[in-house]
């Protein structure tokens, strides 16, 4: 792996971290919703942008920096595990299984459907 290729996750990383912080704080600031919304929506905006990237095949290097970096900064699977854990925690079974459902059926229905445009766009 040459220095190239980790200057281009990190840099994609240290921009994908900062859109979700930036994200999610607004988000959840601003809903009122039973379930995290704004990790909801990061996590599903990368699989739906993840999606694209791959199937429209491109480059390493753009998937090393926005694939792997700025995506794999932005969507986060352990904010998701602590929140899902919260909720079982809290005896909240109701909201685990719509969180559960919507971040993993939506999820795979988004990756999919991201990769069938950009697979269009070839």
């Amino acid at each position: 792996m040459g220095i190239t290729n980790l200057l281009l996750v990190g840099i994609g990383g240290f921009f994908g971290a900062i859109a979700r912080y930036s994200i999610s704080k607004h988000l959840n600031s601003k809903t009122k919703y039973s379930i995290p919304i704004g990790t909801l929506t990061v996590n599903l905006l990368g699989s739906f942008l993840l999606g694209i990237l791959i199937g429209a095949k491109a480059d390493v290097m753009f998937l090393l920096l926005l694939g792997t970096g700025f995506l794999g900064a932005f969507t986060t699977f352990s904010t998701l595990k602590f929140e899902m854990t919260e909720m079982y925690v809290h005896k909240n079974k109701k909201k685990l299984l719509l969180y559960t459902v919507l971040t993993y059926g939506l999820g795979l229905i988004l990756a999919y459907a991201g990769y069938l445009i950009g697979n269009s766009y070839q």
